[in-house]
């Protein structure tokens, strides 16, 4: 029988979900192997019969707790894939400002009812075994991981900086260039996308493991940066995370 898998979304804009329908080429071959019981933006049947669930979305509101608590209850596996799932996303600034403070420049008005709350990671509320990193994440990433569930093989993030697969496509470093950029701490795994096209790395795919923060702190304050601004680079994926400057 072909496991059954159901995709959830929480507080996200979704890009995750589309990356998946965006296997053009191999989502027919996908499907004669896995069966989508639940995925709003592909289908409009909710079957609750799921075995494997992919959570994209960030929490933060009261009532996505024990809706994730629920979906946690009913899957044998739960993947928390993109960026808002893992690390807590760009949904995370809010935390460094007073709850509710963001209403009157948001909505343009301040008595609205919002249960909102700060924002968590999944695993800051149910158990995760695997995680998909990345905004959003990689296609072909997401194949292996379901190759990998399929196989009965445990799916293995890349343990090594995205500054490895920088130096292999020829790119010029942007740090030794004197600008600011998070691939040294960053986990790969996105071919180094950003910094292929001259953009910094902002730590997406979060920290590889015994990431020297301090060293490319140090650096970037080298480079100019206060440690405020850089404090602002690392916030804005990874404001959950401990960091110490």
């Amino acid at each position: 029988m072909k496991p059954k898998i159901g995709v959830f979304s929480f507080t996200s804009c979704e890009g995750c979900q589309l990356q998946i329908l965006n296997l053009e080429d191999e989502l027919p071959i996908l499907l004669g192997q896995i069966e989508f019981v639940n995925f709003r933006e592909a289908m409009s049947e909710k079957g609750e019969d799921y075995e494997i669930a992919f959570i994209e979305g960030s929490i933060t509101r009261e009532s996505e707790i024990e809706e994730l608590k629920k979906i946690r209850e009913k899957a044998r596996i739960l993947i928390a894939f993109g960026a808002c799932a893992h690390l807590g996303g760009v949904n995370n600034l809010k935390n460094f400002h007073p709850q509710g403070s963001w209403l009157p420049s948001v909505y343009g008005r301040t008595d609205l009812f919002s249960d909102t709350i700060p924002t968590k990671r999944v695993k800051d509320v149910v158990p995760v075994e695997f995680v998909i990193p990345g905004c959003p994440i990689d296609k072909k990433e997401f194949l292996r991981f379901i190759q990998g569930l399929l196989l009965n093989i445990q799916p293995r993030l890349p343990d090594f900086p995205v500054c490895v697969e920088c130096r292999s496509k020829g790119n010029i470093c942007l740090v030794e260039e004197g600008k600011w950029c998070l691939g040294s701490v960053t986990r790969a795994g996105c071919d180094a996308i950003c910094p292929t096209y001259r953009e910094a790395c902002a730590g997406c795919r979060g920290f590889v493991e015994e990431a020297n923060i301090e060293s490319l702190c140090n650096i970037l304050m080298q480079n100019g940066l206060s440690k405020e601004e850089i404090r602002d680079k690392f916030r804005l994926f990874n404001g959950l995370e401990p960091i110490d400057l």
